[in-house]
């Protein structure tokens, strides 16, 4: 599985892919920052500046599908950072630019009617935004532990300052402790990446998985940076600070945090499994105990909460259980489920990324509409607001895994996995799941659709708002039609043709 991650099939980069590589990184920056200095005022703007790393990161997934890997090293004096582009690196790019173009085309709409959108807090927002899509692009990207802890820390940071924007005390609460356990999970990981560089003197994820032997430290090491990386993907049992950082958060900050923020720690967490300890069966069991618990819970809760952002909230919670059973269906299993599995995993995560920022989306504009935050005041949303409700039953129908969905097609992989690898317990996971998912997607509906409700005040939120969570939602569907693309772009050895 490793040679699928990009990291021992490099070729020489290709000429002109080093300046795609900085424009991916430094793009978003830029643009970020110019959305300071401008402060657009409609999302259009946002969206045709935005399509431009876009646009270069599909140019660069050609070349990788030409020539293979390509790979760089950067020299800082005395750091050596390495830097890989592979398929699923470049995947995960367009997906990020996607949601975050999403957030950048819904947020002025949204800022100009909210409340507590003061002009300081709309001066940061754009360079914030920029900032986060770069530290992911870094992450992505990065194919050693230094460079991976520093585009961490920054989205920890910048993501923080997201969740801090509205000012007011409940969401200063819940940034300040979103921050706290951020340090937390950022030192962990730091001790980890520490613990590797004492014992064989290097970062580089190639030369580690050469010359990283089983032992007390391995597993130490392992088990700082994985606690580290869970505590920040809100992974079972470290999961509580998620709902209270998103019923504070603006819904655009709330879209990007559950789409992106929580998958990139996911991410460097699978990868460092792959990379260092790909036969640890039993430690992988134990991680997917805690997806299968995650499912459950998430859901259990996510049908019990009492506010619709709650309810999504809680859905993140259960959904990210999925991904975690990634570990047992990837880490040593035969190549035939673990080929399955592959696809699986990240078809889940890019299914989630789009259905769950659509859900935020348009969970966010039912709630600016009616001004209320409960579900069970959403009586009579059915036929004032029937376009955020397509929108959010439309997400639901991916997170709930029902055909045509990405959705569905991610979880028959994980299906058909568990089942080349004789795990039968994830059956039964992924069917609870799944039942619990249209429990609480139904919950909703069932108070939408209640026709005698009083007809109470209410504002219409801007068609552009609605539009926006309508595509991002049908894109979930869409990627499930057209499910054999990316598939077959994962079935490559690091995207080598």
């Amino acid at each position: 599985m490793i040679e699928r991650l990009g990291l021992l099939v490099f070729q020489p980069a290709q000429p002109g892919s080093g300046w795609a590589v900085i424009l991916l990184v430094g793009l978003p920056l830029l643009l970020g920052i110019l959305g300071a200095i401008c402060r657009p005022s409609r999302g259009w703007p946002a969206v045709f500046l935005g399509l431009l790393p876009f646009m270069v990161a599909v140019w660069l997934l050609q070349r990788v599908r030409e020539h293979g890997v390509q790979a760089w090293v950067l020299e800082l004096g005395s750091l050596t950072l390495h830097w890989r582009a592979d398929a699923l690196t470049l995947l995960l790019f367009m997906l990020t630019q996607i949601v975050a173009l999403a957030s950048a085309a819904y947020a002025p709409a949204y800022l100009r009617a909210v409340e507590d959108a003061s002009k300081g807090s709309l001066v940061w927002l754009w360079p914030l935004l920029g900032t986060l899509v770069t530290s992911l692009s870094l992450i992505w990207l990065a194919a050693d532990l230094l460079a991976l802890y520093i585009g961490l820390e920054l989205m920890g940071l910048t993501a923080v300052g997201l969740m801090l924007l509205p000012g007011r005390v409940e969401a200063l609460a819940a940034g300040m402790r979103y921050l706290l356990l951020a340090l937390v999970g950022s030192l962990a990981f730091l001790m980890g990446v520490t613990l590797l560089l004492g014992a064989w003197g290097r970062l580089d994820l190639v030369g580690l998985a050469a010359v990283s032997e089983p032992g007390p430290v391995l597993w130490v090491a392992m088990a700082l940076l994985s606690g580290g990386l869970l505590l920040k993907a809100a992974a079972f049992p470290l999961h509580a600070w998620l709902a209270p950082v998103h019923a504070s958060a603006w819904t655009p900050v709330s879209a990007l945090h559950a789409a992106l923020v929580i998958k990139a720690s996911f991410f460097i967490a699978l990868q460092l499994w792959l990379v260092l300890v790909p036969d640890a069966a039993v430690a992988a069991r134990l991680v997917g105990g805690m997806g299968a618990a995650a499912v459950i819970w998430g859901g259990l809760m996510a049908w019990r909460a009492a506010k619709l952002k709650d309810v999504v909230a809680w859905s993140t919670v259960a959904q990210l259980g999925y991904l975690l059973l990634g570990f047992p269906l990837l880490i040593g299993t035969a190549s035939v489920a673990a080929d399955i599995a592959w696809e699986g995993t990240w078809l889940q995560l890019a299914a989630h990324s789009l259905a769950k920022a659509a859900m935020f989306l348009a969970a966010g504009n039912l709630l600016l509409a009616t001004g209320v935050s409960r579900v069970a005041d959403l009586a009579g949303a059915s036929r004032r607001f029937p376009l955020s409700l397509l929108s959010f039953g439309i997400a639901a129908i991916s997170l709930i895994g029902l055909p045509p969905s990405a959705g569905f097609t991610a979880k028959w992989l994980l299906l058909h996995a568990a089942l080349a690898a004789g795990q039968w317990p994830w059956l039964v996971v992924l069917a609870i799941g799944t039942l619990l998912s249209a429990a609480y997607v139904f919950r909703v509906f069932r108070y939408s659709f209640i026709e005698d409700a009083p007809l109470h005040d209410y504002r219409p939120v801007p068609w552009g708002m609605d539009l926006i969570a309508l595509v991002v939602a049908s894109s979930s569907l869409l990627l499930g039609l057209l499910a054999e693309w990316p598939l077959a772009l994962l079935r490559l050895a690091g995207g080598a043709s």
